[in-house]
């Protein structure tokens, strides 16, 4: 008889937790034993080498990918547990997304980008687009409304990505090396603009960076090598 596994309860208020997550490429493990949470409006940098699991980590808090074994939880709900089409749901509805390139339609203008989330939704694109303005402005790139992603340049399409994420105002924002591609003058004001939007909106920010620079941003660090998880913050505390 196969004995049950019980798993620790999430940490106490917080909206999306994992306990000893395990994911692994065939033979090779990618997580093994993580552990992580967050709480509305904090922001939590994930770090690590190349190749460590801070990547498999955040793909699978999004719901993209499904450990293979280990407790995730999202707002008391059992998210692993959840069907592809429920999940999907929630990542159009209560997640964001900022990639280290921004992934924004060639075809469409600015403000058509930022509206996207919301036209996928049923909003009305009158008033999508009337939204999407209104976080462009915050994100100080209105006046790009009219243009496309081939004619700003990156900084400015970054600042777009994040209004674009920010735009269905999602619970969990997941930023993937969000300044990667920027220098460090447009990676510091993208920074700022991002966690300031975020943290208006109570927000929980899961941010995965390699850069020390963009992990002060946040409220505390975690560090995952080898597929574990260890949070700074409590480690400096013992």
């Amino acid at each position: 008889m196969t004995p049950t596994v019980t798993h620790p309860a999430p940490p106490a208020g917080s909206i999306l937790s994992a306990v000893d997550l395990r994911k692994a490429y065939g033979p090779t493990p990618a997580l093994d034993g993580a552990d992580f949470s967050i709480h509305p409006g904090e922001v939590v940098a994930v770090m690590g080498p190349s190749g460590s699991g801070k990547s498999t980590l955040l793909h699978c808090l999004a719901g993209i990918l499904t450990p293979d074994s280990g407790s995730l939880t999202y707002d008391g709900q059992d998210l692993s547990a959840m069907s592809d089409r429920e999940r999907s749901k929630l990542r159009r509805t209560d997640f964001g997304f900022v990639f280290q390139f921004g992934q924004l339609v060639p075809e469409l203008t600015c403000v058509e980008n930022v509206a996207l989330p919301l036209r996928l939704n049923g909003a009305k694109r009158k008033d999508a687009e009337r939204t999407a303005l209104s976080w462009m402005e915050r994100l100080e790139v209105a006046d790009l409304g009219p243009k496309r992603p081939g004619e700003v340049s990156g900084g400015q399409g970054q600042r777009v990505a994040v209004a674009r994420a920010l735009a269905s105002g999602p619970r969990v924002l997941f930023a993937d090396e969000p300044t990667g591609a920027l220098d460090s003058l447009n990676g510091e004001r993208v920074m700022e603009l991002l966690t300031e939007a975020a943290r208006s909106t109570n927000a929980a920010v899961v941010l995965v960076t390699h850069e020390a620079r963009v992990a002060a941003y946040s409220d505390r660090e975690v560090v995952v090598r080898d597929g574990k998880a260890r949070d700074l913050t409590l480690e400096f505390a013992k």
